[in-house]
């Protein structure tokens, strides 16, 4: 009985598929590219984020990243020999592999920059008098016996160091060699020596035999402690005046620490363990927190101890490093996790939409067979069979693309979206038509909108629907959207805001088209009062195409409006950061532009104007303004970030409180370039050089008894107030009166800052030059090096590139990308599936109209005027919706992360998302083009066929 049953089944989905093959290859690439879709979102996601954590982990700095074991030396009350073996390379090399099979998953080494020995942590003076000494200071040295020197160095001159004779710590002279950098600077030759005093005041001869250059010198290896590639001139921290001297370090025979021990250099004993990023992926982030977190101070540092000692000790800076990356991942997540579930509910509810379509098409077929007596089940397994046959090798090839697309990634989230795709089809179709056949349906029914009530448990189920919606946005406005981290409800608001507009808009549908209908129908023309008709009648305009629309218009919106926040994000930094499109200043923050400089960069091609300016930093503000502004709490809390040249001169402090920044400028090219940068309108009228703010004479001084008029930030003048107050600078003694404010000024992210007239200034000449236009940047900074001093010269484009720098940025970035194009795609779909299931009948309209006398032009504007109400709906149902999700989800979006680089909050304002017009508008435009030219393109093909061939006798249609 089953074997027949098998054998009965074979036939029906082989006839099924022969009679529809078009239906059916539809469908299939429907399932495929939504299956791949899917699939390849949570691959993309973890993609981006392993890149992410890698490529911080890799760009870190060595000694932030590295793993380092250290102890002291061997105590003093162990035998002498038992404290030598301890620091010799055997035992080190013992201790360090042990060590590596010690690290907590999912830490893991790179063993070729393995690196370990004795090294002295306490810098010793070295007095020979051949050693540079730039301002009468010493240099300091640290010695270092550390393991691979041959494997990771090439020999330049000299002989490698070694221990000829076996090396204890009672030896006295031992070999040692410097990098080429350290010779260079330090003037050290092949055959000096140095002296490293002991304990015993017995002086060890280190002999420098060689002279080598790293293989890598940006390597951990190198890097992990660069004075042992790179000696440094440092700040005497004892000394009351600003005095330097050189610091280094001489790297001794791999096996000759053993004779550190004997030094009062506070020698130690270490491992240095670099973390190979090569196996991570993003979700090991928070398992590769809590496994640092244990070798600093937890379990992993039991482990560590027992193998290396018990004093032995854990540094790195790896785990901020992975803190830092998992901050900007919970930032980004929250956007991402908003087109995720946008486009998601928007590709079901379009395969829904495909579902009612097949059903719309095979009504009168499956009303025959449950008429001669099919059951419910039984046509209901015959649909799910016939379409499990297309459906599942589609959502399995999907998977197979998502994986070979996306290469990496962790593949059960990518196949359990998949599979949830292929069951969302295999299931809404067959029970979306089974439940139209529960009774036997009566021919002629019609569903006019305008006349027609919905039933109540439609009617109850929407309300429910509604109150649910609307309770749930009620919350979300009230609790915010910056709690942190993804929120199911956060993500869902434009899923929630498209359900509520779809349902009251549907209701609301009616209205209009019976107000209009009225007028409509004392025309004498029939087109309008036909079209109107039809739109209320169509099935077109029900809840499930317009939710569809709605969502894919909300979700591109949202999704472009982000993408146009990062650009106006980053537009915006990069102003900050050079102040206008091209910059030119010097080295230092005292050194002046030349006039023949200013004047050959001027005119270069495509400069439109030039700004100098001549920018002072840490001018002092007077001792009542400071105090004042402490009092009132102005020189609080208002710290600028200063990413331009020059410090911070922001009040956050005392020091801040009483130091500014002045900037001298002309006020005619200043207010220009004001105008062209889009910064706050400059009024340069206030700043005139007249009465006792004229210029000054050449050579003359100016008095403390001037009064120049200043134009402050909003803090300065707080403190300030209207009084004058003397303040001494470089540029000339005078004094300061606030005649305006302005929010920020060119070249400067400092809240704190004066801005006069330059020509006031008893030293005019500028220290910056600032230029607006596109001037090539290769005659830019030729004509800046022309002069014989360095200048640098930063382009507003260089730095704009700048901020794309990380990896899971721009993944990010991709995959908005995506899901804006993804929407509109799905919004066409969802329009043309709307439109193609009442096509049938509106070629029989057509046809029956054609034999009463109507045109084909009439036809084609009879079709137009019918789709345009609902487009209408969807285009302004669509603005509606994507703005209120802008406004409902903007309080807790900072798109710092993924417009800027470094974590959000860091050193950057926040960045709110705006609701942008174009992307508001573009899509929903879009939407109404379609329906046109979707109906003038079936009005043209239906004028292509005859009436007989539509209006055949006995059709129902």
């Amino acid at each position: 009985m089953s074997d027949g049953k098998r054998a009965a089944s074979a036939p029906w989905i082989r006839t099924r598929l022969r009679t529809a093959p078009g239906a059916a290859v539809a469908l299939a690439v429907l399932v495929l590219v939504t299956a791949f879709l899917a699939a390849a979102f949570p691959r993309a996601v973890d993609a981006y984020e392993t890149e992410g954590l890698r490529h911080d982990i890799r760009g870190a700095d060595a000694g932030r990243s590295t793993v380092e074991v250290a102890r002291p030396q061997p105590g003093l009350e162990l035998p002498q020999e038992q404290r030598e073996a301890e620091a010799r390379s055997p035992e080190l090399t013992r201790v360090g592999k042990a060590l590596l099979k010690a690290l907590p998953a999912p830490l893991r080494a790179d063993t070729s920059s393995l690196a370990y020995g004795v090294r002295t942590t306490k810098p010793v003076v070295a007095n020979e008098p051949w050693l540079p000494r730039p301002e009468a200071k010493p240099p300091r040295l640290t010695y270092a016996a550390q393991s691979g020197l041959k494997n990771h160095a090439t020999l330049s001159s000299g002989t490698w160091p070694a221990t000829p004779g076996g090396v204890t710590a009672d030896s006295r002279a031992v070999q040692g060699a410097v990098t080429e950098e350290t010779a260079a600077r330090l003037k050290v030759k092949v055959g000096a020596t140095l002296a490293l005093p002991t304990a015993a005041q017995e002086p060890i001869t280190v002999t420098i035999t060689g002279i080598v250059a790293p293989r890598d010198p940006q390597g951990s290896y190198w890097s992990t402690d660069p004075l042992l590639r790179s000696p440094s001139l440092v700040p005497d921290p004892t000394d009351p005046f600003p005095v330097h001297f050189w610091t280094g370090t001489v790297l001794l025979a791999e096996d000759a620490g053993p004779v550190l021990l004997s030094t009062a250099a506070e020698p130690v004993l270490f491992w240095r363990i670099p973390p190979d990023p090569s196996a991570l992926t993003g979700p090991d982030g928070a398992r590769l927190t809590s496994a640092i977190a244990s070798l600093e101070s937890g379990p992993g540092l039991l482990k560590v101890r027992a193998v290396a000692g018990d004093t032995a000790a854990v540094f790195t800076g790896l785990g901020h490093i992975v803190r830092d990356n998992v901050r900007m991942r919970d930032a980004i997540s929250p956007v991402i996790a908003v087109a995720a579930l946008g486009i998601g509910s928007v590709a079901a509810v379009v395969l829904v939409m495909t579902g009612a379509l097949i059903a719309a098409r095979r009504k009168a077929e499956l009303a025959l067979m449950r008429s001669r007596g099919g059951s419910l089940r039984g046509i209901g397994g015959r649909l799910l069979a016939e379409t499990s046959v297309t459906v599942l090798p589609a959502s399995a090839l999907g998977l197979l693309l998502a994986v070979l697309a996306v290469g990496e990634g962790r593949w059960w989230p990518a196949a359990l979206a998949a599979a949830g795709v292929g069951l969302l089809v295999c299931v809404a179709l067959p029970l979306r038509t089974t439940l139209q056949h529960i009774r036997p349906t009566l021919h002629g029914a019609r569903e006019d909108m305008v006349s027609a009530r919905p039933s109540r448990r439609r009617t109850v189920a929407e309300l429910t629907l509604l109150v649910l919606a609307v309770g749930a946005v009620t919350a979300l406005r009230r609790r915010g959207t910056d709690g942190g981290g993804t929120d199911v409800l956060v993500s869902g608001a434009p899923v929630l805001v498209a359900l509520i507009a779809a349902l009251v808009l549907v209701r609301l549908y009616p209205l209009p088209l019976r107000l209009a209908a009225r007028p409509m129908a004392r025309l004498r023309g029939a087109i309008g009062f036909l079209s109107l008709a039809r739109a209320g009648r169509s099935s077109a305009g029900g809840a499930l195409p317009l939710l569809a629309l709605l969502l894919a218009l909300a979700t591109a919106a949202f999704g472009g409006s982000v993408i146009a926040g990062i650009g106006d994000a980053r537009d915006d930094a990069a102003l900050t950061a050079v102040g206008a499109d091209a910059r030119v200043s010097g080295k230092s923050e005292r050194t002046t532009l030349p006039d023949e400089l200013v004047r050959a960069v001027r005119d270069l091609d495509g400069v439109r104007s030039a700004a100098p300016l001549r920018i002072e930093f840490g001018v002092t503000m007077p001792e009542t303004a400071a105090a004042a502004g402490d009092a009132d709490g102005s020189g609080t809390g208002d710290r600028g970030t200063d990413t331009g040249s020059g410090p911070d001169t922001g009040g956050g402090d005392a020091a801040g409180a009483r130091a500014t920044t002045m900037v001298g400028v002309d006020p005619a090219s200043y207010t220009r370039l004001a105008r062209t940068t889009g910064l706050p309108d400059f009024p340069s009228g206030l700043l005139k050089a007249t009465g006792p703010s004229a210029p000054l004479p050449k050579g003359a001084e100016s008095g403390p008894e001037r009064v120049l008029p200043v134009i402050a930030s909003p803090a300065v003048a707080a403190r300030l107030g209207k009084e004058q107050h003397a303040i001494d600078t470089l540029s000339g003694n005078f004094k300061v009166q606030v005649v305006g404010t302005v929010e920020r000024v060119a070249s400067l992210a400092s809240t704190n800052f004066l801005i006069v007239n330059s020509a006031s200034l008893e030293e005019r000449a500028p220290t910056t030059l600032l230029l607006t236009g596109a001037p090539d940047p290769g005659k830019l900074r030729a004509a800046a090096d022309g002069n014989g001093e360095e200048f640098v010269v930063q382009l507003r484009s260089e730095e704009r590139a700048r901020y794309v720098n990380t990896p899971m940025q721009a993944g990010a970035e991709r995959i908005y990308l995506a899901a804006v194009a993804a929407g509109a795609g799905y919004a066409l779909l969802a329009v043309l599936l709307s439109l193609l299931q009442t096509a049938p009948e509106r070629k029989t309209l057509l046809a029956r109209l054609r034999t009463m006398g109507l045109t084909t032009g009439q036809g084609r504007r009879l079709l137009a005027f019918e789709a345009t109400p609902q487009a209408l709906l969807a285009a302004g149902g669509g603005l509606l919706t994507g703005w209120a999700t802008i406004v409902l989800l903007s309080p807790g979006i900072d798109l710092v992360p993924l417009a800027l680089a470094g974590v959000a909050g860091s050193d950057t304002s926040p960045v709110t998302l705006r609701a942008d017009l174009w992307s508001l508008a573009l899509p929903a435009a879009g939407v109404v083009a379609l329906a046109a030219a979707v109906a003038g393109v079936q009005a043209w093909w239906a004028s292509r066929r005859g009436s007989i061939t539509e209006l055949r006798a006995g059709d129902s249609r």
